[in-house]
């Protein structure tokens, strides 16, 4: 097996750093690109024109793909009553309040999301410092504080992914493993795409996709062509 950097080096030049791919000429490039011992995920990075320091301008949300992630979502949820039977009836790989709760303030994070109910969620603020640097703490913009729980346990199982705008006023995320192929790639590309659309703030001015490039694990970015992209989403 050639080396990682060999490998990189191959993929690497058969894409034209110059051009803007149209996203099936992008996705039929990537699914060529020599792969390594491990399914890489397929990432995408999104420049917005958007001003993450105005707090009216922030961009994240969360959406479920057609064809999920690729990897099982361990889900957590801390909530009492009702909403935690209807937590375990749903699948939520752990479940609990009081118990769950001393546990986090431990430091255990042995999940990749972390559900709650509006009205459970002010006892999470006592671990927001613990939480909250990792991702973790739930947040109703991402659909992991909500009443129905039974629904969002789900979702997240199929494969919802969150995004959120860094403060280069780039979104980060994921929309797959290369073996899914061109085929689910691009539908679940889309869909996030539609979400990112659609989660616009009112105060954005001017262009607001400005940039998008996609990539494997450990291969070169591909630049894509943005135009017919909101129509394509929009048409799902």
């Amino acid at each position: 097996m050639p080396s990682v950097g060999k490998i990189y080096k191959a993929n690497a030049s058969k894409v034209d750093r110059a051009k803007k791919y149209n996203l099936e000429e992008a996705l039929t490039l990537l699914e060529g690109f020599q792969g390594h011992k491990f399914d890489e995920t397929v990432d995408i990075a999104i420049k917005l024109g958007v001003d993450p320091k105005q707090s009216d301008q922030m961009v994240r949300g969360a959406t479920v793909l057609p064809h999920g992630i690729g990897k099982p979502i361990r889900v957590a949820v801390f909530a009492r009553g009702e909403a935690e039977k209807a937590a375990r009836e749903a699948g939520a790989d752990f479940v609990g309040n009081d118990e769950l709760l001393e546990k986090l303030e431990k430091g255990w994070m042995d999940f990749d999301r972390l559900l709650t109910t509006p009205e459970a969620l002010k006892d999470l603020t006592k671990v927001a410092k613990i939480l909250g640097p990792k991702g973790l703490m739930p947040n109703k913009k991402t659909g992991t504080v909500t009443s129905e729980i039974g629904k969002a346990v789900k979702e997240q199982k199929l494969g919802k992914v969150e995004y959120k705008v860094e403060k280069a006023g780039i979104v980060h995320t994921m929309i797959g493993k290369k073996s899914f192929g061109a085929t689910k790639l691009k539908e679940n590309f889309l869909a996030l795409y539609d979400n990112i659309l659609k989660a616009k703030p009112p105060t954005s001015k001017g262009v607001y996709v400005r940039k998008v490039a996609l990539s494997t694990t450990m291969g070169p970015s591909i630049l894509i062509d943005t135009q017919g992209l909101d129509a394509m989403a929009r048409s799902l």
